[in-house]
């Protein structure tokens, strides 16, 4: 083992120990951004780098468990991911299919798919939807895997949602808007019953939140991290986590 391997692993077990005790989030979202441009940066496909970031998703997942963090939220292909060209898009649908499934066959982590299911081809939509289906009895961290997801979307499906059900029920337009509250929108939201996220991470450098959770991202603690998704490590996560535990939580204020 090389001096540069010990020095590093000196630096996780002091970012470790520096951590506040009892300030660990309990939901973590990520935007897994950067896998083209790392791609690029080496010289390699497009697709080599939606690998490489796959490959990035389950050591992520151990290290989320290792800190106690409960619910990880990751964005993996967005609405506007989905009007790509079919020969770029069709191989990366193929690269979230299987990671979810690997995820799934691990039995480590309970996992939900989130996202305007009905905006993916339906074949994708049921593979992802029986490979969850897999791990409804696992219990243990939460892993929602955001697909066809985009913030605007959500709100607008919340709120189809809503109507549908109030006129189900019979109830009067007029009703409807004279008594909606926030907690009735929320009540239909993608990740409805969950806690909202208390840490948001995006990689590759980008400082903007790209329509990530906009409703659940209210009162959240954002960090932008500079390396793209697929050299994402473990010290960088705690240098995150770090970073949430030492800010004085205002929401919103």
């Amino acid at each position: 083992m090389d001096l540069s391997h010990l020095l590093y692993e000196a630096y996780e077990r002091r970012l470790v120990a520096d951590l506040p005790t009892g300030r660990v989030p309990r939901h973590v979202g990520v935007m897994l951004d950067g896998n083209r441009r790392w791609a690029r940066s080496k010289g390699e496909e497009t697709t080599v780098g939606h690998r490489a970031g796959a490959d990035n998703i389950a050591p992520f997942l151990g290290w989320s468990e290792e800190l106690g963090v409960e619910i990880v939220t990751l964005w993996l292909l967005s609405t506007d991911n989905l009007k790509r060209r079919p020969d770029e898009l069709a191989p990366l649908l193929r690269i979230i299919e299987d990671v979810v499934a690997d995820l799934a066959d691990t039995g480590r982590w309970r996992v939900n798919i989130v996202g305007a299911r009905h905006l993916l081809p339906a074949e994708t939509a049921e593979r992802l939807l029986a490979a969850a289906g897999r791990t409804a009895g696992v219990e243990g961290l939460v892993v929602n895997v955001a697909v066809g997801y985009g913030g605007r979307q959500e709100i607008a499906d919340a709120v189809r949602g809503l109507l549908l059900e109030a006129a189900e029920q019979g109830r009067d337009l007029r009703d409807i808007a004279e008594r909606i509250t926030v907690e009735d929108i929320a009540a239909h939201l993608y990740t409805k019953g969950q806690p909202d996220p208390d840490l948001v991470i995006r990689t590759s450098g980008e400082q903007r939140v790209g329509g990530f959770l906009l409703w659940q991202s209210t009162h959240s603690e954002f960090y932008f991290c500079e390396a793209y998704w697929p050299d994402f490590r473990r010290v960088d996560y705690l240098r995150a986590v770090r970073a949430y535990a030492e800010r004085e939580r205002r929401y919103g204020v």
